[in-house]
C-alpha cells in the first residue's frame, strides 16, 4: 500500500459491506461514483478520503470507524448462524437496514445483560418453566400455554382492539422474561425475528406491519424461543420447502402454534357454526380474536372449510387493500412525537431499567444515552416524558 493511501484495512472494508448486505453497486450509488472505484477501495489499490471512510462507517455500514483500521475483521455473529431455519437464499434477501437492526438487537441484548448484572430479574422465566412436549399436539401445547399464563380466551376477546391486545401480550411476555423491541423495518418481506438466549431471549417486531400481524409474529417467535432457536417471520412461507426436515418441522409448528393459540379450534368451530363464510364474518372473527383476516382464512383452509384458490384470491385482494391503506396513511402525514416512538420501540420495561440504574448511580448519564440511543440534547425532554408517563 503506497504512502498516499489511508492506513485502513481493505479486507475489513469489504467484510463490513458484505455483513451489511450491501452490494458494491449500492455503495457506489450512495457516493455517486462508478462501482469500479468502490472495488478499488476494497482491493487497496486506491483509497477513500477520511470523510468518505466516515460516511461508510456511520451512514452506510453502521459500524465504528475504528474497525476499518483493525488488522482483521472482528468476530460478528449477526449473520445466518443466528437463524438456523432460514435458507441461505432467503437470508441474502435481508435488506441492509434489517441487517443493521439485527446487530442492534444483539446490542440491546447485551445492554439487558449489563443493566441486570448478567441475571434476568424475572422470578419465573418462561423459557425455564414452559416447554414444548413432542408428544403433545399443537392444540394441547396452545392449551397448556394459556393455562400457564393464566389468561382465558374470554379475557382475550374482551380487549377493545388490536392495539390493546398487542400491549397486553407484550406485558405478559416481558413479565416472564422475554423482552420485546420494535422498529420500522421498511421491508414488508419480514415481520419480525427473535434472538434466542438462555437468559435474555428477545423478540424484535416490524412496526411497519399492522398490529394484528405484529401479534401473530409475537407468537410465531415465541415458539422459536421455546424450541431454543432464533427465527425470522417472513411474509411468504415458500422458503419452508428448502429447509431440512427438522427446520421445516419447527417452522410449520411455529405457524400452527401462533394460529392455534390466538384462534383456538374448539372456539372457532362454535363461532362459524351455521354461518355463511363471507367477508362480514371474516372481519367479525378477526376483530374478536385480534388477528388479521388472513389468519382467519388460513384457519378455514386448514380445516378444509374453503378451497385453496379462494384462500389465495382473498389473500392477494387484502394485500392490495393494505398497500393502498398504507399509501393513504402516508399522505395524511400524521406525525407521532419522537418520545412516543422511542417508548414504543424500546418498551416501558427496558426504559425503566435504564432510568432506575441511572437514579441509583449504577450508570452515568452518558451510559444512559447509549442505552436509550438518544442524543444528549434530547435527554432532558425524554426524561420529563418518562417521569410524566410513570407518574413519579
Amino acid at each position: 500500500m503506497n504512502s498516499e493511501l489511508l492506513p485502513y484495512n481493505p479486507i475489513v472494508l469489504k467484510w463490513a459491506r458484505e455483513k451489511s448486505n450491501h452490494t458494491i453497486e449500492d455503495v457506489a450509488k450512495k457516493f455517486n461514483k462508478p462501482a469500479s472505484i468502490i472495488s478499488q477501495w476494497e482491493e487497496g489499490t486506491s483509497s477513500p478520503t477520511y470523510i468518505q471512510l466516515e460516511t461508510l462507517a456511520y451512514k452506510i455500514y453502521k459500524r465504528p470507524l475504528a474497525i476499518f483500521f483493525f488488522t482483521e475483521p472482528p468476530k460478528d455473529t449477526s449473520g445466518k448462524e443466528l437463524f438456523r431455519t432460514l435458507p441461505e437464499h432467503e437470508f441474502k434477501q435481508i435488506s441492509p437496514k434489517l441487517t443493521y437492526i439485527i446487530r442492534k438487537s444483539q446490542a440491546l441484548q447485551e445492554n439487558l445483560r449489563e443493566l441486570n448484572e448478567g441475571k434476568n430479574p424475572t422470578k419465573i422465566k418462561l423459557i425455564d418453566s414452559f416447554y414444548i412436549d413432542k408428544n403433545d399436539t399443537v392444540e394441547q401445547t396452545a392449551g397448556r400455554f394459556r393455562e400457564y399464563i393464566g389468561l382465558t380466551l374470554k379475557e382475550q376477546q374482551s380487549w377493545k382492539d388490536s392495539s390493546q391486545a398487542l400491549k397486553c401480550w407484550r406485558e405478559i411476555f416481558e413479565d416472564r422474561g422475554i423482552y420485546i423491541f420494535k422498529e420500522a423495518f421498511n421491508d414488508d418481506s419480514f415481520s419480525g425475528f427473535c434472538i434466542y438466549d438462555n437468559t435474555f431471549p428477545i423478540i424484535y417486531i416490524n412496526n411497519s406491519k399492522t398490529k394484528t400481524r405484529q401479534i401473530f409474529t409475537l407468537f410465531h417467535e415465541l415458539a422459536h424461543i421455546l424450541f431454543k432457536t432464533g427465527g425470522i417471520d417472513t411474509r411468504s412461507d415458500d422458503y419452508i420447502n428448502y429447509l431440512d426436515d427438522e427446520s421445516k418441522r419447527i417452522e410449520v409448528y411455529c405457524n400452527k402454534f401462533a394460529g392455534e393459540f390466538l384462534v383456538p379450534k374448539h372456539d372457532f368451530l362454535v363461532q362459524i357454526m351455521d354461518k355463511g363464510l363471507d367477508e362480514k364474518l371474516f372481519s367479525k372473527l378477526a376483530t374478536l380474536y385480534s388477528v388479521s383476516r388472513e389468519v382467519i382464512l388460513r384457519k378455514l383452509l386448514d380445516m378444509d372449510k374453503i378451497e385453496q384458490n379462494f384462500y389465495l384470491e382473498k389473500s392477494l385482494e387484502w394485500i392490495e387493500e393494505a398497500k393502498k391503506a398504507k399509501i393513504n396513511k402516508k399522505k395524511k402525514d400524521t406525525r407521532i412525537p419522537q418520545y412516543t416512538i422511542k417508548k414504543a420501540y424500546l418498551g416501558k420495561k427496558y426504559i425503566n431499567l435504564v432510568f432506575n440504574a441511572l437514579y441509583q448511580d449504577k450508570i452515568s448519564r452518558i451510559d444512559a444515552l447509549e442505552y436509550l440511543g438518544i442524543k444528549n440534547k434530547r435527554f432532558l425532554k425524554f426524561e420529563m416524558y418518562y417521569l410524566k408517563d410513570t407518574n413519579v
